[in-house]
């Protein structure tokens, strides 16, 4: 199966792109229909651009979106998320996994890193959708090193949940945070994830509270405490970081561990401003992008926190040069495609096909000095099109095969899932 995008415009160039299978074979212009079976587009007054890949969220808490809005973190977490989340079950996880799969289509996400419950479900709603994922156990002990038992438990029967894995759904190990999840647990589940080359993705640092708690229990910040126990390499993922010291950014560059930033999430939360990007990037630090959960951050949009991210940087160091469109494009697309050994991220020959065309006749993008300027900074996820996500499209005319049935089965989870 072959698709040839005739007559768009990609890096502000005119051109043809011709997608064979599931990757991108041929860009020039000129291209000719290389089959009578192949699919011809014509593109005229759309651009080309690479699709999001979103290193942060939980996805089925797309059925919490503006349930429990302005509360203080632990306050949400405990009194809002934690006691409805007792309710889960596999529909619920199914269905509010299918609608955060759709947002993130119709926004221009083809991949994710998510941290959940019930990763069968959510495997079997990915699959279905058609992106890409990697599913992370969220595993706790209480912060009590006497329930690893419980863990080593958990991990046994996520022996069976890893034999679902193929080419569009992946699996890794989530524990919670350093506030959740004791130094002897995380150390023994890095060691699993090390063994069976799996990804650890964890919460860390993302209140002043989680960093001052820890330095009274442990002695150590959030990222030397993961250290110590081993837990930190370039398979870790750290979730928000707001936190950090110059020791904690010199442990992570030392040990290649990647960082998520979340600005919308922590913005909405309270949590903060400090997320140290000149200095993480200076130190060579892989610093990768994410929405967080609709729970905390009422979207998927990774296009918005693109924008977030970069305004924020722009003024908490006073310097309108710092992270500039081609970076934080970056840390949203080939930053964290590199973590999950994906060749995306990029519209370019040999690349995974997967991207988007977005129609340029719309007052966002007029006129058009800088595709990508208008993209990140002027544009929303209306302007999409067409999405690709690995040779396939997804979405026609900003619809999605299926959309309303989600929706609607949606509505009826949300009211099964939320009882207090």
């Amino acid at each position: 199966m072959s698709i040839l995008i005739k007559n768009v415009l990609l890096d502000d160039q005119k051109t043809d792109i011709l997608v064979e299978g599931n990757r991108i074979a041929k860009i020039a212009a000129g291209i000719e229909t290389p089959s009578a079976d192949c699919e011809v587009i014509n593109a005229e007054g759309m651009a080309a651009l690479p699709t999001f890949v979103n290193m942060h969220t939980h996805i089925p808490m797309t059925l919490f979106r503006g349930y429990g809005d302005d509360l203080p973190l632990q306050e949400w977490l405990n009194t809002k998320i934690w006691p409805n989340e007792k309710n889960l079950d596999e529909e619920i996880i199914y269905w509010g996994t299918k609608l955060g799969c759709l947002e993130m289509i119709k926004t221009g996400t083809t991949c994710f890193s998510d941290m959940y419950f019930f990763l069968p479900q959510e495997a079997k709603a990915v699959k279905d959708m058609g992106i890409r994922a990697v599913l992370g156990l969220t595993l706790f002990d209480g912060c009590n090193s006497d329930n690893l038992p419980n863990v080593k438990k958990e991990l046994e029967q996520f022996e069976q949940t890893l034999a679902l894995a193929d080419d569009h759904v992946q699996f890794a190990l989530s524990p919670h945070a350093p506030y959740t999840v004791s130094g002897a647990s995380y150390q023994y589940i890095k060691a699993y994830a090390k063994e069976r080359n799996l990804l650890m993705h964890t919460h860390v640092a993302e209140t002043q509270g989680e960093v001052d708690n820890t330095l009274r229990d442990f002695g150590l910040t959030p990222v030397q405490h993961l250290h110590k126990w081993n837990a930190l390499d370039e398979r870790s993922t750290l979730a928000h970081c707001v936190y950090l010291t110059d020791d904690d950014i010199k442990i992570l560059a030392d040990t290649g561990a990647t960082v998520t930033h979340n600005p919308n999430s922590n913005l909405k939360l309270g949590s903060g401003l400090n997320f140290r990007y000149p200095e993480l990037v200076k130190a060579g630090v892989n610093v990768t992008l994410g929405t967080d959960g609709c729970s905390s951050s009422n979207n998927l949009d990774m296009r918005e926190a693109v924008k977030m991210a970069s305004f924020i940087q722009k003024g908490r160091t006073k310097e309108p040069t710092v992270m500039p469109t081609s970076e934080s494009l970056a840390i949203a697309t080939v930053n964290g495609a590199k973590v999950l050994g994906l060749n995306m991220g990029r519209v370019a020959e040999g690349c995974l096909a997967d991207f988007v065309l977005v129609n340029l006749n719309t007052p966002a993008f007029t006129p058009n000095h800088n595709t990508l300027s208008n993209w990140i900074y002027a544009a929303d996820s209306s302007v999409i099109d067409t999405l690709f996500c690995d040779g396939k499209i997804l979405m026609r005319n900003h619809h999605v095969e299926g959309e309303e049935e989600i929706m609607a089965q949606a509505i009826k989870m949300a009211k099964k899932l939320i009882k207090v």
